[in-house]
């Protein structure tokens, strides 16, 4: 995709959504953080489902190592690899009491120190919580930006610095949220709807798909 191209692709989703957010629920840095560390290869509706019964109930690193491991995987069984779900969620949470207040670290380093959180997650904290212009890659942007031409790389990492490098600064911080929706619902997988995308003009996709 060329510059124009990028610039006309991000003004029409903005338009059709300015205020993007995470379909994840959240009301606090640490519900947040705790929502993407359980969201790994489940959807953000299943999450959802299962935090609903858990946050009314332990939503703070404290009262999650409260209920004990046992305790916490009751809540959160519904999601898959919830075992090893909530062992990263403990071990992160203790972490979280011994070296950081309570309180979820605003930087990089830290956060990828914590069990279960790696780099998108990360990104996703930094981005969601804190308003960094980070590009949380799952596999949605990894597909949307391979596909379209908008960021070609054959790892996360090596589309996160395309989209880094080539989506305009008054977009970044939203940038992640627009390219995940649009995945998820346009530019699926499987059968893309190129039919009813309103970025198809902009997009280098040449296998798209007809009503």
């Amino acid at each position: 995709m060329s510059p124009a191209q990028i610039e006309r692709f991000f003004s029409i989703l903005q338009d059709a959504n300015p205020q993007p957010v995470t379909e994840l629920e959240y009301t606090s840095v640490f519900e947040l953080l705790a929502a993407v560390l359980l969201s790994a290869q489940a959807t953000d509706v299943g999450v959802n489902k299962a935090t609903r019964r858990l946050f009314p109930v332990a939503n703070t690193p404290r009262k999650i190592l409260d209920l004990g491991l046992e305790g916490l995987e009751s809540y959160i069984k519904t999601i898959g690899l919830y075992r090893s779900k909530a062992r990263h969620l403990m071990e992160t949470c203790r972490i979280l009491v011994e070296r950081h207040g309570g309180e979820v670290p605003r930087t990089r380093e830290a956060l990828e120190a914590l069990p279960g959180v790696g780099r998108k997650t990360a990104n996703v904290v930094l981005n969601v919580a804190f308003g960094e212009p980070t590009m949380a890659v799952d596999t949605h942007i990894f597909r949307v930006g391979n596909r379209t031409g908008l960021a070609v790389g054959k790892t996360p990492l090596a589309v996160e610095q395309q989209l880094l490098k080539r989506v305009p600064a008054r977009y970044l911080v939203d940038a992640h949220h627009w390219l995940i929706l649009h995945g998820r619902y346009v530019c699926q997988a499987r059968k893309p709807q190129c039919p009813r995308c309103a970025v198809a003009e902009c997009c280098n996709f040449r296998n798209k798909t007809t009503a």
